[in-house]
């Protein structure tokens, strides 16, 4: 179950936002019944890129055995 605070993958590409399937996000809220969570995606010096609404079966949690990966932001 994805909580609050909670680090989740994109399970998918977003028309018209700089993320791609497999970046990290963090859950910044949970709406009524979990329908939806607020994603908020950042760079890895705090930079804000996108926080959005997404649906539960636009995110899962991240896996034990994963690794972080790093791409620049299309200019």
């Amino acid at each position: 179950m994805i909580k609050e605070h909670d680090i989740v993958v994109l399970d998918l590409e977003i028309p018209g936002k700089p993320l791609v399937k497999g970046d990290i996000g963090t859950v910044i809220h949970i709406f009524p019944n979990a329908a939806a969570y607020l994603v908020e995606f950042n760079t890895l010096d705090g930079e804000e890129v996108a926080i959005i609404e997404l649906a539960p079966s636009h995110v899962r949690s991240v896996q034990p055995n994963e690794i972080r990966h790093v791409r620049a932001l299309a200019a």
